[in-house]
This record gives structure tokens, C-alpha cells and sequence, in this order.
């Protein structure tokens, strides 16, 4: 549980504080552990665990080939056809004044309750060609008796739907007129919201869709209103943390910036002032860098670093992986080479002694800025005067990763970058507790990558061209989604991949393999030979997916597509089309899903990364995309980010409010007091 579903969880202003256990219901032991297993210990885990969908039953009009729901009277004796060890049980029906044929399969039992003249209600798929109704249920019952709308939860085996709504009764019936609202009276009436009782009470047993309705406006608000508050909370604290303005000659900086061999787009210029300004200020820096691949964040956190050198601290980049690291470094000293400024590189295959030496001049202040992956924040690292610290591709470090760096120092401005860019609304409000650069405008004469979807699990279709291509000099990346052949997953592997092409371009190509498994060593030597083109197919897993620039390789093809998400195909294909040539992509897919297809269709005719992530949102949800478990993203109970974006937003404009008005209301003052507690308790989240 995350700090936030800890606050959403836990609330000291009711009786639903205090943890009553399942035995209250006097509930056997053996369902008391199905209920453990579901993550039901107490009775309030039964009543915040809601239903995931609803059955709603009322009747309907014949109409042919959609669902139908009817009351009839049954006038024939069912009978029932075994073939194998599948049933078909057939009868006919009464229902105003014809005669309807029904067909059901596998519910052979029911013929034995079933009595000519009873009333029947009938749930199936109707066919007016022979005036028959395929039931998907029967309910030996008349329709009045199970109108209405039935909670359907997802439950272990041994737990009925009907048992475990009973529970929920009991809990609720034990709680009754002791469960208060945990939102502000104020918001309550400004959004016309029911109280939280009633809202518990509605979704576990509602009348109709109006009820439903009603209860999920007030649990979303709620869970969201709580959500911003922490938010707002954090970046209200970190503006109270007095931070070192820092001075430097702005003209130097300038100079710097015009020396540059190319221009700055106008959404770098805009995240440059917003670097510089969070700079010169009192207050410790807390922002947020995003944008497409290829966007030019890496040189905008280059002008920053650039300027706390200036203002006599030194500066530390922190990148996942070895390879990115290397390329940062690299990046870096092109673009420091006429400045002065002593950069290193610090990553875990260095050498002991090589080590020693950067510590050594670390602490002593002889290296300005440092570029590496976690081996920045190791024990043995120290710094004479750390000011500004970045870390690229944010979501893929934890934050009690990114706070051992930050701590490496005193007051230290920190500025995360990510190349998975989001809607500017949904990023302010995921990351409301910092400040939010986007840069969404492109460096000029960059190509858009062009993008094709190959329906086969094979290059064939695209190997006469690849054969062309590479004749005229170009390399090729190829990617797979395992490493190795698995008996578990159906997908092409790189090292049969690779095996085989090394084997067909035997004499004419080099072919290299590169997947996370191998030692940095190996992999950084397999780089440095595909980037001097001493290898001119490169079979890779996503290792490359981050940072890896070879201007020369623009060709890419990637096998079984549909197994990768639509940002991280976008952030692969980013890896070519990076110089003057064009880019190409093959999305290579023998998926029979109508689904999988669409998403590669998409991407092949989209190549804005924040629309394409915002159509991966849709999809796959903020974990998967944004890096839950390491962001701090919150793990919400029943919210959507993306379904529910505009409850988020009102919920981040009234949290803002709320905090800054410094409300007397008694709720939400319990609301900042269990916030605060959980920010203690929890400290590695203030980052």
C-alpha cells in the first residue's frame, strides 16, 4: 500500500478507524481466510472493496440478434441433448400470445425445477428467423421478483456473489449512522455531492444506474481531493525549504547558449527561463521536464547545469542505464568543450582504482559535473558542493533512489526529466507536488519516422528492401521482446533471431546482439561497435529503447509488436531518423486481435508522443506507462486518471484553495493532520 492509499484509506474522524475484525460477522474461519486472500482483514476492507461492474435486468423488446430479457410462461416439457459432455436443454414459451422456442446449453439441472404453466424470465439473444431466443441465463423466477440492478465483485472461489453481499450488509448495518464525511461540508454543497454513508450504502446496493451514479461522484471525489491535497501539501512544504540563490553572470549563460550549433525551439527557450528563474530564487527547485523523444531535454538540463557551474556548485546527472550514461557524458562534453568545465563519468564498471580517483576529486571539487547511473549515490560518494542534480527517464528510479542523490548535498535544486510525455493538465495534476516544464515543439528538419505495420511473424515481406538498405551503407536495429525462446510465451526471441541472421548475412554484414542480461562491459563494447558501424545489424531486446543516438542506423524493425505498449514502440522507433536521413520503423505482428492491430495502425499514423501516450492511457492505464511503483504514482481504489481527468482537475483547483484559504473546517483539518503523520511516517516520499 502506497502512501497515498494510505491516506485514502485511513481516517481517524469515524468508527471506521478502528480495524473491527471479520469475526464481528461471525464469519467461519475458512471464509475468513478466502477473505485474507482477497485482502480482507477487517470490516472496512469489506466495504471499500466495490464491485467492479453491475447486472442490471429489466425487460425488453424482441429485437432480432440483440439482447433480450422477457417474462414467459412455459407450456412444454423441457427436454435435454447430451453430446458428449456438453447439454442443450430446449423448451418452448408464452410470451404475448406467441409461441418462442428457447435453447440454453449446459443447464441441463434445471429441468428438474422447472414445472409447465411457471412463469420464466429469460436472458438471451433473440432470432426471428425461427422465432427463437439463445438464452445465456434462466431464471426460474418472474421478472418483477429479480428486477433491478445486482453488484457483481470480483471474489475467490468458495465465495459467493450472495454471501459476500451479505457481508457487506452486516459491516454496513454495524456502522451505521457512525460514518462521516471526509469531505469538506463547503464542497459537499459546492458540488452537489450525497454524503459518504449514503455513498457506501448506494454503490453496494443501489436501485438504479442514478444511484450508482450519485456513489461513484462522491468515493472519485474523495479519493482525488484527497490524492491533490497530499500533492499540494508536499510542494507548499518544499517551497518553505529555504533554498542558495544562485549568481552568475547572465551574459556568460547567454554566450553559451548562442554558441550553441543549433537554435532552441520556443518550448526550450520557455523550460530554459524556468530553470533559470527556479535558480536565482531562495527556494529548493522542484521541476519536471517532459517531452517527445527527440525533443532536446537533454540539452536544456545541459543550459541548467551550465549555470550552477557558473554560481560555483557542482552539478550530477543521473541516468538508468550505462549505455544512456555514456551517451549523456558524451553529449555533455561536446557541448562543454570550449567551457572549462572537468566532467566524469562515474558507472559500476569502472575500476576500483578509477573509482577512488573520482571520489577523490569529487570531494574535492576538482569535477564540476558528474554524469552516471546509481553509482552516484553510493556511500563512498561525496561531494565539496552539490547544487543542482538531474535525473533522466524520472519513472525508472526509485524515489528513495533519487533522494540519496539529492542528499548528497545541502539545499540541492532538483529537476527530473521523462520522454514519456503526458496531457500538461494530467502531468500538473500526477505531478502537482512540482513545477512542470513541456517541451512539445520539435528541433527543425527533424523527419517524422515512417511507420509501417507487417502483418507476419517474419521479415520476409521486407527483406529485399532491408537488403537494399544496408547495400547502401545504413544499419539496422532489430527488437525483440525476450531474450531467449520461453515454453511459456509465443514471441520471437533475439538470441534465435540473431543467430539466424548472422547465419543468412554470414560474409556480407556483421550482426551483433545486445540484451540487458549481458555485462555492461560487453554491452557498452557491442555499442561502441555499432555506432562505429563495425556491426551493421544490431538484434536487440529493449535495452535500446532510452537514449542510444546512431545517427547512421535508420532502419528498425520490431518483432511481435503487439506485446509492447504504444509509448514504448514510440520511444523505439525514436531511436532512428536522428540525423539528416529518413527513418523507418517495421512493426512486424501476426496478432489475430482486432484490438492489437488497431494500436499499431495508430501509432503508424500518429507520431505526436503525447498522443500517443495519451491513447496508451486509455489503454493500459498510468502504472503501466508512467512507472507506478517507482514514481509514487498514486494506486487508486476506484478513480481513473484518465476516465475520471476532469474529477481530478476540480479536485486539484479545490485542494490548491483549500490550503491556501488555511480552512478551519474541522474536516479538513483531520484531512492535513493524517496527511502530515503519513508524510513522517513516510519520509522517503518527500524526495
Amino acid at each position: 500500500m502506497d502512501i497515498f492509499q494510505q491516506i485514502i484509506y485511513n481516517s481517524r474522524g469515524d468508527i471506521m478507524a478502528k480495524q473491527i475484525p471479520l469475526q464481528q460477522l461471525r464469519i467461519n474461519e475458512n471464509r475468513i481466510k478466502l477473505l485474507n486472500n482477497m485482502g480482507i482483514y477487517c470490516l472496512k476492507d469489506l466495504i471499500l472493496h466495490f464491485p467492479y461492474r453491475y447486472d442490471c435486468i429489466e425487460a425488453t423488446s424482441l429485437i432480432n440478434n440483440e439482447k433480450v430479457i422477457i417474462e414467459g410462461v412455459l407450456i412444454d416439457e423441457p427436454k435435454v441433448f447430451f453430446k458428449g459432455r456438453l447439454s442443450r436443454l430446449t423448451f418452448q414459451i408464452l410470451y404475448q400470445q406467441e409461441i418462442y422456442k428457447v435453447i440454453i446449453f449446459n443447464r441441463h439441472f434445471l429441468k428438474k425445477n422447472m414445472v409447465k404453466g411457471m412463469l420464466l424470465t429469460i436472458i438471451g439473444k433473440y432470432n426471428n428467423a425461427n422465432n427463437s431466443i439463445t438464452a445465456s441465463d434462466i431464471r426460474l423466477k418472474a421478472l418483477k421478483e429479480i428486477t433491478g440492478i445486482t453488484p457483481i465483485y470480483s471474489l475467490k472461489e468458495g465465495i459467493t456473489q450472495k454471501s459476500f453481499q451479505n457481508y457487506v450488509m452486516k459491516a454496513l448495518k454495524f456502522y451505521q449512522g457512525h460514518i462521516q464525511d471526509e469531505v469538506p461540508a463547503s464542497l459537499l454543497i459546492k458540488h452537489h455531492l450525497i454524503h459518504k454513508e449514503l455513498a457506501l450504502n448506494l454503490i453496494h446496493f443501489p436501485c438504479n444506474n442514478d444511484d450508482i451514479e450519485e456513489a461513484l461522484r462522491y468515493l472519485k471525489y474523495e479519493e482525488f481531493l484527497k490524492f491533490q491535497l497530499t500533492m499540494q501539501y508536499i510542494k507548499l512544504s518544499r517551497k518553505k525549504n529555504i533554498g542558495v540563490k544562485k549568481q552568475f553572470d547572465q551574459q556568460i549563460l547567454t554566450q553559451f547558449i548562442n554558441q550553441l550549433p543549433f537554435r532552441l525551439t520556443p518550448d526550450q527557450n520557455a523550460a530554459v527561463d524556468e530553470i533559470i528563474n527556479d535558480l536565482k530564487k531562495d527556494t529548493i527547485m522542484y521541476r519536471f521536464i517532459q517531452g517527445d523523444v527527440g525533443s532536446g531535454k537533454t540539452v536544456v538540463g545541459a543550459i541548467g547545469l551550465y549555470a550552477n557551474y557558473l554560481a560555483g556548485f557542482q552539478g550530477a546527472m543521473m541516468a538508468p542505464t550505462e549505455i544512456l550514461a555514456s551517451q549523456h557524458f558524451k553529449s555533455l562534453n561536446i557541448l562543454f568543450k570550449e567551457t572549462g568545465i572537468n566532467l566524469a563519468l562515474l558507472t559500476g564498471r569502472l575500476s576500483n582504482k578509477e573509482k577512488q580517483n573520482i571520489y577523490q576529486d569529487l570531494d574535492s571539487g576538482k569535477i564540476n559535473i558528474v554524469v552516471g547511473t546509481h553509482a552516484l549515490f553510493q556511500d563512498k560518494v561525496s561531494y565539496q558542493k552539490l547544487g543542482l542534480v538531474i535525473t533522466d527517464e524520472q519513472h525508472r528510479f526509485g524515489v528513495n533512489q533519487r533522494k540519496a542523490l539529492k542528499e548528497k548535498g545541502q539545499q540541492v535544486d532538483f529537476m527530473v526529466m521523462s520522454a514519456t510525455p503526458i496531457p500538461r493538465t494530467l502531468a500538473i495534476s500526477l505531478y502537482g507536488d512540482m513545477d512542470v516544464s513541456t517541451i512539445k515543439t520539435m528541433p527543425t528538419g527533424r523527419k517524422q519516422v515512417i511507420t509501417d505495420v507487417i502483418k507476419s511473424h517474419s521479415m520476409k515481406p521486407i527483406l529485399n528492401n532491408l537488403k537494399k538498405y544496408l547495400a547502401s551503407g545504413g544499419q539496422c536495429y532489430v527488437v525483440c521482446p525476450l531474450v531467449a525462446e520461453s515454453e511459456v510465451i509465443s514471441s520471437r526471441d533475439a538470441t534465435s533471431i540473431y543467430e539466424g541472421m548472422k547465419a543468412y548475412f554470414k560474409g556480407n554484414y556483421e550482426v551483433g546482439l545486445l540484451h540487458g542480461k549481458m555485462d555492461d562491459e560487453v554491452k557498452e563494447h557491442i555499442m561502441e561497435d555499432f555506432k562505429n558501424n563495425q556491426i551493421q545489424i544490431l538484434v536487440s531486446t529493449t535495452v535500446i529503447e532510452v537514449g542510444v543516438d546512431v545517427s547512421n542506423a535508420n532502419w528498425m524493425v520490431i518483432y511481435n509488436a503487439e506485446r509492447f505498449g504504444l509509448s514504448q514502440l514510440h520511444q523505439l522507433r525514436g531511436r532512428v531518423g536522428r540525423g539528416n536521413e529518413q527513418g523507418y520503423c517495421y512493426l512486424l505482428s501476426n496478432s489475430s486481435s482486432k484490438e492489437a492491430i488497431e494500436r499499431l495502425e495508430f501509432l503508424k499514423s500518429c507520431h505526436d508522443g503525447f498522443e500517443v501516450s495519451y491513447y496508451d492511457l486509455k489503454v493500459r492505464g498510468p502504472g503501466d506507462i508512467l512507472g507506478n511503483q517507482q514514481s509514487g504514482l498514486p494506486s487508486l481504489i476506484i478513480g481513473d486518471i484518465f476516465k475520471d481527468i476532469n474529477i481530478l482537475e476540480v479536485s486539484r483547483k479545490d485542494a490548491k484553495e483549500l490550503l491556501e484559504s488555511k480552512s478551519n473546517d474541522t474536516v479538513y483539518l483531520k484531512l492535513i493532520s493524517e496527511i502530515e503523520e503519513q508524510l513522517i511516517n513516510n519520509n522517503k516520499y518527500i524526495d
